[in-house]
């Protein structure tokens, strides 16, 4: 498998689901992706906790640095997201954290085939904490399907044309983070050997 990486597994996630149902309110705040126009997401709730402070497209035509993210509302309001993330970073020796969301998709709905830009998947890596998952959920990266399971952690190639289908009876959701990695070179490492965060093992 080339496309997917599972890093981890029997991760706890019920802090933070316990946190989401609590606040349901907090998967309409902010619609961005679910209105994007002509967009992947329109099945999709989103939770931003940490995002561009402006759109792709403002950040091009101001020459700033459009990877620059800043921490949003829901990083306040999910504490229980703190530990997965930082945890993530230091598992992977991450140099940079980019976009932090949960994503959820509703029984039936789905995520349509779509490949992130060039540019911001080739600077980041994405990885995926499942915080709830049922069987009946597929995830197409490429030519290659997998079926996440709640509790598991994974890294994927995002550059590459991809989408996710629900067609469970309850909700998928997803901890999604982007993080910029020197050392541990996911993209170069599962075309041959998946490189090994658990043992620090740089791959050339």
């Amino acid at each position: 498998m080339k496309n997917f990486f599972r890093l981890g597994a029997g991760l706890n996630m019920t802090p933070l689901m316990m946190e989401l149902m609590r606040q349901p309110h907090l998967w309409r705040e902010d619609t961005y992706l679910r209105d994007y126009p002509q967009g992947p997401f329109k099945d999709v709730e989103t939770v931003f906790l940490r995002f561009p402070p402006a759109s792709v497209t403002e950040l091009e035509r101001s020459q700033k640095d459009q990877h620059e993210c800043v921490w949003m509302d829901g990083w306040l309001h999910l504490p229980a997201a703190r530990p997965l993330v930082f945890a993530l970073m230091a598992q992977v020796a991450g140099e940079r954290i980019g976009r932090v969301m949960l994503n959820k998709i509703v029984p039936g709905g789905r995520i349509y085939p779509h490949a992130d830009t060039p540019v911001h998947a080739q600077y980041w890596d994405r990885f995926h904490y499942v915080v709830s998952s049922t069987p009946g959920v597929l995830f197409r990266c490429g030519e290659e399907t997998v079926s996440m399971g709640t509790g598991e952690l994974w890294w994927f190639q995002n550059e590459l044309e991809h989408e996710v289908v629900n067609n469970s009876a309850s909700d998928r959701i997803h901890l999604i983070i982007d993080i910029r990695c020197q050392h541990l070179h996911f993209k170069a490492a599962t075309a041959q050997t998946p490189p090994d965060p658990e043992q620090g093992i740089e791959t050339p």
